[in-house]
């Protein structure tokens, strides 16, 4: 970016030299979380209009074709790209939320404790997602969880692998009620109702989730088929038996009581009818003597809305208090079949100096420090609101915890749990 335009250029040529590289600098700014890396492209091709059009000497024929075939060729991608990075934007420039980052990090001051937090879940959960959704959107897209990748895949095919996995464990057919117990903002929802065709009710906390949810739903023709709805999972609006099937894809973490929330599950569950889930835990490897695993388990928390971090054996107990008839209780990140080009969950979080690699590249240790500096200063200049850049620390931070977790082996956000609910 600090790169000097060549000597000999004419006069002027190195103020149109700084411009294409301005807009490289954009385009770097805008590809800021993406896992694709698409919006990287926005900067490269906004970069080489930059110099076709604002270069004072002059450009070979070669030079314009080059330009003009990568216009052609990524148009539809930069065009997508553009739209979903001034959508982010234009929402953030809007948004009141992100004044409440500090009242959610007091939450996780020394002086609260895990039984603090619980009994004050609803508030925390709710102002995590006020703060975070945005982000998870632009920087993950609409399905928000890990997914191993297989060999083969990209990012988009694991994630849709991952739940078409859980989604088969339903033993379902087409034309099921199914519930999503902790929807987000109903990614899951939306694929799943079109791998079973089912009928997909979705709750979350958040009434901005449900908004955008349903908006998502509904631009994509699914309306009729999935609905988000504003709901506690601890204490639904349903009646008994009202479904057929129920699953939760890491979102059950942020319950207070685990045994409480499978229970208010097997409520509103068909006798005989499943409800399966993928569960966020600490493993057999954790080491609470450790203090880099407290650490560990501490960034997640804070990083990720959580009252409480709880081990396996925990969850699974919790299933069977609930009165579940317990099918299968495994970490589902621990089965292989990675093949030769795949990678682990965690993978996406590991530090990279390769700005090809995103959002690995985010977390290397100058960009870590980079970006808040760079969200900071858009505050000051009124484009984001103020509590943006403390968002994305406490984002990062969760960010790091979860890549440790994965690499130690001491956390997985895949603790696969399948039960069913006695006839």
């Amino acid at each position: 970016i600090l790169a000097q335009a060549p000597r000999g250029w004419p006069r002027g040529a190195h103020a149109a030299h700084r411009s294409s590289i301005l807009a490289l600098a954009g385009g770097l700014l805008a590809w800021a979380m993406d896992p694709g890396g698409v919006h990287l492209l926005v900067g490269l091709v906004v970069g080489a209009a930059a110099v076709l059009l604002g270069s004072p000497v002059p450009i070979s024929a070669s030079g314009v074709a080059t330009v003009a075939l990568v216009l052609v060729v990524a148009g539809p991608m930069v065009w997508t790209a553009l739209q979903q990075t001034t959508q982010f934007l234009a929402s953030l420039s809007t948004s009141k939320k992100h004044g409440k980052i500090d009242g959610y990090n007091d939450q996780y001051d020394e002086g609260k404790s895990a039984e603090d937090r619980n009994e004050d879940y609803a508030r925390l959960v709710d102002s995590y997602y006020d703060l975070a959704t945005e982000f998870y959107e632009w920087g993950w897209g609409t399905s928000f969880h890990f997914a191993d990748r297989r060999a083969g895949e990209t990012f988009r095919q694991s994630i849709l692998r991952h739940e078409y996995y859980l989604a088969g464990r339903l033993l379902v057919s087409s034309g099921a009620k199914v519930l999503d117990c902790g929807c987000g903002i109903g990614g899951p929802a939306r694929n799943i109702a079109k791998f079973l065709g089912a009928s997909v009710k979705a709750v979350t906390i958040n009434q901005f989730q449900v908004n955008r949810g349903n908006a998502i739903s509904a631009r994509e023709g699914l309306r009729g088929q999935v609905e988000l709805v504003q709901a506690d999972f601890m204490k639904m609006p349903f009646a008994d038996s009202s479904f057929d099937a129920v699953y939760a894809i890491e979102s059950t973490c942020h319950a207070p009581d685990r045994a409480r929330v499978y229970g208010e599950i097997l409520r509103v569950l068909k006798p005989g009818a499943v409800f399966a889930c993928y569960e966020w835990c600490l493993t057999d490897k954790y080491d609470a003597k450790s203090e880099h695993h407290r650490r560990i388990k501490r960034d997640i928390e804070v990083g990720d809305g959580l009252p409480d971090l709880v081990h396996t054996s925990v969850c699974t107990q919790a299933l069977k208090d609930a009165g579940f008839e317990v099918l299968e209780a495994r970490d589902c990140m621990q089965d292989g079949h990675l093949g030769s080009d795949g990678e682990p969950w965690y993978m996406p979080l590991v530090p990279s100096w390769n700005p090809t690699k995103w959002p690995r590249f985010q977390f290397n240790p100058i960009m870590f420090h980079v970006m808040p500096l760079v969200l900071k200063f858009l505050e000051l200049a009124k484009l984001v609101p103020e509590g943006t850049a403390k968002t994305q620390v406490m984002l990062q931070a969760g960010g790091v915890g979860c890549a440790q977790g994965g690499q130690t082996g001491a956390f997985t956000p895949a603790w696969l749990m399948v039960g069913r609910k006695p006839l």
